[in-house]
């Protein structure tokens, strides 16, 4: 093999494997969502027909007491069929013969794990950076700091900034960085008291981005870091994946009141070369932090999302066991079915949608 082409395959390679590392991420969460399904599902005694990964034809297959198991030409999807999930079955052990309860926590379940996972990621990220974990309470201030000439002092641990919550250091950067003004209404915890600063001005730099000119919040202080230990990642890994999860409904309000349009969703292509790109970038700055933050996002958004209670997701078919579980009688099937019928064909009409965005976006560049 020749020099030039061995320089080739290396160049195709180092374009590909951020693909293929993407793509066997998108792997990971199905395969742990439906096990999540598949788990709960034999615990409660549920038949379980089929447990596939992948779509479209089988590339092998076998059969192990009742249940089906196979890897499926494309990796974009997967499935824990149970017997009387969307039918009715006299089997004892289908899934529409369980107790509510049981069918509520085998459906819950995919989501949940895929929380889990996002957490376990950022516990991954912040017990193995070379840096300190990041607080919300402030060290000290800049030189030309102005926010200390205003009520911040040394020591405050912001608790809530323009009535939001702040569990992390990462609900500051996101906080600020997305104001309009630069002014903030703070509680900060002092002293064990919470104390109200109204008003709270910083500096702002004008720039622009994308065409649009936007302000840039100054920060002038400095938050306290402490070292990484098991008594630090856990709660902080927790409080930061809070942080992560708000996002998704900060990020769908914003949407439903116009902050951000539809067009500025991004689906499984987008996510992929989001992903791809992160890996790429990690490995030339050997700093993978950007990578994890990205990865745990995704984690806890798809766990969040699905379990939404909207038709064709998780999350409806649990507000129809809950209506079941209130009014101690299940909603008629062929209703149910309808409304998760006109729902998937929303979504995959959503998905089509923001499909071509990303596909346009990447062609535009």
């Amino acid at each position: 093999m020749s020099f030039i082409q061995t320089l080739s395959i290396g160049t195709v390679w180092g374009k590909v494997w951020p693909f293929l590392v993407a793509i066997f991420f998108f792997g990971l969460l199905i395969f742990f969502h439906e096990l999540g399904h598949f788990i709960f599902a034999r615990i409660f005694g549920v038949k379980v027909n089929e447990f596939a990964m992948g779509m479209g034809p089988a590339i092998f297959k076998f059969k192990k007491k009742d249940t089906t198991y196979a890897l499926r030409v494309f990796p974009i999807g997967g499935y824990c069929a149970m017997e009387g999930e969307d039918s009715e079955s006299e089997d004892e052990g289908a899934f529409c013969n369980k107790k509510a309860w049981q069918r509520f926590i085998i459906v819950a379940a995919g989501g949940v794990v895929n929380i889990i996972m996002g957490i376990i990621i950022v516990m991954i990220m912040l017990g193995t950076s070379n840096d300190l974990i990041g607080t919300p309470k402030i060290h000290s201030f800049t030189e030309d700091a102005v926010s200390n000439t205003q009520g911040l002092q040394k020591d405050d641990e912001l608790y809530k900034i323009n009535g939001r919550k702040v569990y992390s250091d990462y609900d500051v950067s996101y906080f600020m960085s997305t104001d309009d003004d630069g002014v903030f209404d703070l509680v900060v915890k002092r002293n064990g008291e919470k104390v109200n600063l109204n008003g709270i001005k910083f500096k702002t730099e004008e720039t622009e981005i994308n065409g649009e000119k936007r302000l840039i919040i100054v920060y002038d202080f400095i938050i306290v870091g402490v070292e990484p230990s098991f008594k630090t990642v856990i709660p902080n890994g927790i409080k930061t994946s809070i942080s992560y999860a708000r996002l998704v409904y900060v990020s769908l309000f914003d949407l439903i009141t116009g902050k951000y349009h539809v067009s500025d969703l991004s689906g499984p292509i987008g996510t992929v070369n989001y992903i791809a790109d992160a890996a790429s970038e990690s490995v030339k700055d050997t700093d993978f932090t950007f990578l994890y933050v990205l990865l745990a996002l995704i984690a806890i958004n798809i766990g969040l999302f699905n379990l939404l209670p909207l038709p064709a997701l998780d999350g409806g078919r649990l507000l129809f066991i809950l209506i079941e579980m209130i009014a101690r009688k299940p909603v008629p099937r062929k209703f149910e079915g309808w409304v998760h019928a006109v729902g998937m064909v929303l979504l995959l009409a959503l998905m089509a949608f923001v499909s071509f965005s990303d596909i346009w976006k990447l062609i535009k560049g």
